[in-house]
């Protein structure tokens, strides 16, 4: 009886331990991001001859700058969704001997964006005056007016130059 009752605590302090480290349907897991965040966006607005601070400034630190291949860059990104399959990207920006992009290689290539694809290209914020629709000049402001004497004082404006600080003296007194 004793027997029976220690293998019995036994085989369910097992059988806990064994379901702890199982998952339970319903538990949430978190999505992993890795890496640079690259969009096409971002692809779209390099151009040939760009200097590596302008590449930069657009896309943000490369993740890799291999000692073996200076001129190049390589950006990736990974995104392991939550008990999902992981999807990587993978960007290469490549520099000639000036410093200057000379090509890209990987996931993205240069072309309409997803944004583009869904909007449409008609989705364009400027206005332009209709087809047939005259435009109007822009009316001089009337004599004696506010309007008149702000045009006045900013076309009376002269440009001064900014005067540039003195280097610090180091030299030991």
């Amino acid at each position: 009886m004793q027997n029976t009752k220690h293998l019995l605590t036994s085989l369910t302090f097992v059988g806990l331990l064994a379901l702890a480290g199982c998952s339970f349907p319903g538990v949430y897991k978190i999505d992993i991001q890795q890496g640079n965040v690259v969009t096409q966006d971002m692809i779209d607005q390099l151009r040939p001859g760009m200097t590596r601070r302008q590449v930069r400034f657009i896309m943000g630190n490369p993740l890799l700058v291999d000692t073996f291949h200076a001129n190049r860059w390589d950006y990736l990104y990974s995104l392991q969704p939550g008990g999902g399959e992981r999807q990587q990207e993978r960007m290469s920006v490549l520099f000639n001997g000036n410093d200057q992009l000379v090509g890209l290689s990987g996931d993205f290539m240069p072309g309409v964006s997803k944004d583009q694809a869904i909007l449409g290209s008609d989705t364009d914020t400027n206005v332009a005056p209709q087809q047939g629709e005259p435009q109007k000049a822009e009316e001089p402001p009337k004599p004696g007016s506010m309007l008149e004497d702000i045009q006045r004082d900013v076309d009376g404006v002269k440009t001064v130059p900014v005067p540039a600080p003195q280097p610090l003296d180091v030299s030991p007194q």
